[in-house]
């Protein structure tokens, strides 16, 4: 079991920048796969990035390709979605996931329960 509480999110304007984290519980974090997923309202949940569980391989939608970057650490069973340039359209609840054999665009196992992030205009 992996329990995952992110913090990290916030008001801010457009073409600043924000970094979430992701605290994760248990001893197995580093053997499992970690993502970002994001919700904005009246949208459905969408991948945004993933991250293999050794740091060797990042994934990455389209649409945050060059502005965002996914890595962890952990000795410190955290991952981190650093968000630069960010858009009015990033506005969003995101969410941590992680996944014992892979995080992909549709799948997680364990989720945790998100965290706001607004950008303003």
């Amino acid at each position: 079991q992996v329990q995952l509480v992110e913090s990290g999110g916030g008001l801010v304007q457009a073409g600043g920048s924000l970094r979430l984290s992701c605290a994760a519980s248990g001893r197995t974090f580093s053997s499992h796969d970690m993502g970002w997923f994001r919700q904005a309202p009246g949208k459905e949940r969408e991948f945004v990035a993933a991250i293999e569980w050794s740091g060797d391989s990042t994934y990455y939608a389209d649409s945050v390709k060059g502005r965002f970057t996914i890595s962890r650490d952990n000795a410190k069973n955290t991952v981190y979605l650093q968000m630069n340039s960010l858009k009015p359209e990033d506005t969003a609840v995101y969410y941590c996931a992680a996944d014992p054999v892979a995080v992909t665009t549709t799948h997680a196992r364990y989720w945790g329960q998100g965290t706001r992030v607004t950008v303003s205009s």
